[in-house]
């Protein structure tokens, strides 16, 4: 049973994280980078918020899954735009494990599209890992002097391991599905 004030919370929740992608963009390019940084935590965290909530409540649905997944991939491309104008120097000696991902990430969305007509929404244990590290590194390299290299390469490990298993599962799931816990569990099944 689904408790329909805890949805309307976790979905309103999960639009404010949509919302707030122009707003991120926006102080990038007007350099306010400490309001920048306090409004990319906020949005981090209240990704974990939402996620918890609907799990916790039951308030789960196949809109707020699309919903989350484009929060979380909006919110993230508002994390690189600010790499890209705040931190051009990382970003250049970072260049190939960028273009790693950039190359992995195109090519799960092009699948998933060519295979469904629509991204995914998995949201696997290794996608959460993934933007929870993700999310940690783009906090530091703002709240930071100094970025934190360990957690990039923790996060650039996560997140490719995630888009390889990701491209995995759109080969293996003939219909699109929403909320898969991950490889393993799939392969379980069958």
């Amino acid at each position: 049973m689904v408790n329909k004030s805890c949805y309307y919370i976790v979905n309103g929740i999960t639009l404010y994280r949509l919302m707030m992608v122009p707003v991120l963009i926006g102080m990038v390019f007007m350099y306010q980078v400490d309001l920048f940084k306090w409004l990319l935590a906020i949005s981090f965290f209240s990704d974990l918020i939402d996620g918890w909530l609907a799990r916790r409540y039951h308030a789960t649905s196949i809109i707020g899954a699309k919903l989350d997944s484009a929060a979380d991939d909006l919110t993230f491309v508002a994390g690189i735009v600010a790499v890209v104008v705040l931190k051009p120097e990382f970003l250049k000696q970072q260049a190939v494990f960028v273009i790693i991902l950039v190359a992995l990430f195109l090519t799960q969305t092009a699948l998933a599209i060519f295979r469904y007509q629509k991204i995914t929404s998995f949201h696997t244990w290794l996608a959460k890992c993934a933007a929870l590290m993700q999310g940690t590194f783009l906090i530091l390299l703002f709240f930071l002097p100094r970025p934190v290299e360990l957690i990039f390469y923790i996060a650039f490990t996560a997140t490719a391991a995630d888009l390889l298993e990701e491209i995995v599962l759109v080969v293996l799931l003939p219909e699109w599905k929403a909320n898969v816990k991950g490889l393993y569990w799939v392969l379980k099944k069958h």
